[in-house]
């Protein structure tokens, strides 16, 4: 799992954020579009895209994209 591509994964949950936007040092939680059927949709691709799971109380510990795109690497 590429950092890139995640990155690149996470910004596709978003409709009207430019994904060019988003980097690893993003503060996901301050977006303004940020919202729970956004970070529903993040645990979806996650458990999709690379067969892990984390919970909510997992991804809300997490303040840059880079922060989630580790917990998710350490499973």
């Amino acid at each position: 799992m590429e950092i890139t591509e995640f990155i690149a994964n996470f910004a596709d949950q978003f409709e009207d954020t430019d994904p060019e936007e988003i980097t690893a040092e993003t503060k996901f939680h301050d977006m303004e579009e940020w919202d729970s059927l956004i970070a529903l949709a993040v645990l979806n691709m996650t458990e999709k895209k690379y067969g892990k799971k984390i919970t909510f109380d997992e991804m809300k510990a997490c303040v840059t994209v880079e922060n989630l795109f580790n917990v998710i690497a350490a499973k």
